[in-house]
């Protein structure tokens, strides 16, 4: 007598996987207003994020350069660092059912991570137009996290703006209970 393997389940279509991964940073986003503020949008392919400033007449720090403010570079770098923090503790949950993107208190049950300390370096002038940064997490604990972030315009090879940051990290489901980012 053989035995008949037992039936996997289908895996979901990848429009759906698509789709929920989309709605999950768009809560993580448009959960902090200085995000939309600054206008800052992110573009995913995968897990992996790319910051966008689009380019506003507001973002000009300068206007006899012109050149986008200091301290919207700096908040753009920090943002972009945040948000992949986020992005990449929020994917295990996302990918486990654990977290739903359409339930009414998704935004609320996000805990981000705060800034211990944040090192910008200025490395030209960033020019009127858009502007892209992409993290890259060096060290991630389950209190500690450091994150370098590059920022560029035209050419990804030549950096308008770098920065090194490190983060304490939002408790997670061993220690206070929650499912991983989520809040109890």
């Amino acid at each position: 007598m053989t035995r008949d393997a037992p039936k996997r389940p289908r895996p979901e279509p990848v429009q759906v996987i698509k789709q929920r991964r989309d709605a999950a940073l768009h809560r993580l986003v448009d959960g902090v207003p200085y995000i939309q503020f600054l206008g800052i949008k992110f573009d995913r392919r995968g897990d992996e994020l790319t910051a966008v400033l689009p380019f506003d007449e507001k973002l000009i720090g300068n206007p006899m350069l012109p050149a986008i403010h200091g301290g919207v570079t700096a908040a753009f770098l920090e943002v972009a660092a945040i948000i992949e923090l986020s992005w990449s503790m929020l994917w295990e949950d996302m990918e486990q059912g654990r977290f739903d993107a359409a339930a009414s208190d998704a935004v609320a049950q996000v805990r981000l991570p705060k800034t211990i300390d944040f090192t910008v370096d200025y490395l030209r002038s960033g020019l009127p137009r858009d502007a892209y940064a992409r993290a890259r997490i060096n060290r991630s604990g389950r209190r500690y996290a450091s994150v370098h972030v590059e920022a560029w315009q035209d050419n990804r090879s030549r950096l308008f703006a770098q920065a090194t940051g490190h983060f304490l990290m939002p408790a997670r489901e061993d220690e206070a209970g929650s499912t991983g980012l989520l809040a109890t």
